[in-house]
């Protein structure tokens, strides 16, 4: 099945490798859990659907494996003298998978779309007032007030072709939310360094190397083909990798790591993510759907939502479920991230008799029952990790039914405010604190709340919120994020867990280091000769 570009690739590609000479092959089968959930650059904010898309697609600025963000489309950027005007100067030459050239015009195309409203991306473009097109390789972009983390926000962002959506009915991101299905869900055509061959969702995704990407001799790009493979058990995905029928896991379960290190046929890396996983409670409606307690919201107390903080044991979770590859964490902002502070990163102890005694004072001597919502296929042991808490819970009375369910219904269950209790993991493309609180904690509208299950609204800690996009002052603006977070710990609407540390397994002639933000870029991929 041709798809992207169609034909007009093919033909391209077979020109560049006539060109560019015969460049070594070597296929790379890329395993993970779950699949990317759509390939339309701007339907869904979510970490393995931006994983496959930063392999086709690229934003104005990247972010190599530790997080320090790197010219991408955008050679430079600086802001001018009026403190609400960024200007970009766009690299030259650069060309989409099926020969259209790259200008300004595209950029200006992908953010206006990315502003749709079943954009799940259009947070991060909150703060834009105008998009200013100088020249083909010059764009301004002018913020509704002093924005210094503009840059900060674009790493995600992804650039399609102006003229390739339009030629194909593509202008309109698809509404995932609704179930709907789109030509971009399904085709693609980027600047990036792999070029979309076929995609067959849920099952095998295949990308070709670009030989003509803009940044061949700058980076490795030393991968033929790329097939990605959604293998959900953890059994078979080692089991595949092991047989050879795949070179490179992105998860591996901690369960293996121990044996797998041991394998002198297996190359294994470890390092941090900036993801922290929490469980979410609805504290806004009156009623919860799923629980016994009629008439009101036992979650809306906050004495239970101290007491589940409390209930949870996290060093049991990271000794039993993560084998202690996982950072137990009293806030949901990952350390290096702005706006984390150690002074608030404080741990609840395991008191159950602490914990019982709130539930008793709150109503609930007896607990309640609630459906727990968990994926079963996106965070490192998610489902291990639900079962955990069901046990941790029960010891306070509380009865929890656990629904696991892949993350596609998951996160639907969660925007569409299905759920009234839910794991979830969160990372911080941006580093900035600011994305978390939009994301998670502000008021749901359009453009703020987006991921906000918990039905949480605080008009005062909104307007905060709100101040951070257009604060110009530094100082104080850190000084607000850290009075926001003082009173969101306080009314404890997540329930932080920990910190995840990700694994990668790969053949020994692969190297390739652990992305911070568990988005690896596999044109850095090097592929060691053999002697």
């Amino acid at each position: 099945m041709l798809t992207g570009a169609g034909l007009r690739v093919a033909v391209l590609f077979a020109c560049a490798a006539v060109l560019t000479g015969a460049a070594e092959a070597r296929t790379v089968t890329w395993a993970r859990s779950g699949d990317a959930l759509t390939l339309d650059p701007h339907a869904l904010n979510e970490g393995v659907t931006h994983a496959l898309a930063h392999q086709i697609y690229e934003p104005l600025i990247i972010r190599d494996s530790q997080g320090k963000p790197l010219p991408a489309l955008a050679e430079s950027w600086e802001l001018t003298a009026d403190p609400t005007v960024w200007e970009f100067k766009l690299r030259s030459g650069v060309k989409f998978h099926d020969g259209r050239p790259f200008t300004a015009d595209d950029v200006i195309f992908s953010f206006k779309r990315a502003l749709q409203p079943a954009s799940d991306m259009k947070q991060l473009l909150s703060s834009v007032d105008e998009l200013i097109k100088v020249d083909d390789h010059t764009l301004r972009i002018k913020t509704k007030g002093p924005n210094p983390l503009l840059p900060a926000n674009l790493t995600d962002l992804f650039i399609m072709s102006k003229g390739w959506a339009e030629e194909h009915g593509a202008t309109k991101v698809q509404d995932v939310e609704n179930g709907e299905q789109s030509f971009a869900a399904l085709n693609a055509n980027g600047t990036g360094p792999f070029v979309l061959v076929s995609r067959e969702p849920g099952q095998k995704t295949v990308l070709r190397r670009n030989d003509t990407y803009w940044g061949r001799g700058q980076v490795p790009l030393e991968i033929s083909e790329l097939i990605y493979l959604p293998i959900q058990s953890d059994e078979k995905r080692i089991e595949a990798l092991l047989s050879g029928e795949v070179d490179f896991v992105q998860d591996v379960p901690v369960q293996d790591i121990k044996r797998l290190q041991e394998d002198d046929g297996v190359r294994v890396v470890v390092g941090p993510e900036n993801r922290s996983i929490f469980l979410g409670l609805n504290v806004g409606d009156a009623e919860l759907a799923t629980s016994d307690v009629k008439g009101k919201n036992p979650f809306a107390d906050k004495r239970v939502r101290h007491a589940i903080n409390m209930a949870v044991n996290r060093q049991a979770i990271q000794r039993e479920v993560m084998h202690g590859q996982s950072i137990p964490t009293g806030i949901i902002v990952p350390p290096g991230v702005n706006g984390y502070s150690k002074e608030l990163d404080v741990i609840p102890p395991n008191d159950i008799e602490t914990a019982k005694a709130l539930m008793a004072e709150a109503g609930y001597p007896d607990g309640f029952s609630v459906t727990l919502n968990c994926p079963n296929d996106r965070y490192v042991n998610d489902e291990a990790i639900c079962k955990a808490v069901v046990e941790q819970l029960a010891q306070i009375g509380i009865k929890a039914q656990l629904v696991a369910l892949p993350k596609a219904a998951h996160f639907q269950l969660i925007q569409n405010l299905k759920s009234d209790f839910y794991l979830l993991g969160w990372g911080v493309p941006t580093f900035d604190s600011h994305y978390i609180l939009s994301h998670l904690y502000h008021t749901k509208t359009d453009r703020q709340g987006t991921w906000n299950g918990t039905r949480y609204s605080n008009p005062d800690v909104d307007n905060m919120i709100d101040s951070l996009t257009s604060e110009a002052d530094l100082v104080r603006r850190n000084e607000t994020m850290v009075n926001i977070w003082r009173i969101l710990q306080e009314e404890t609407i997540y329930i932080p867990i920990h910190i995840q540390t990700m694994t990668y397994a790969m053949k020994p002639d692969l190297e390739i280091a652990v992305d911070i933000s568990n988005q690896p870029k596999l044109k850095l991929m090097k592929v060691r000769k053999s002697n």
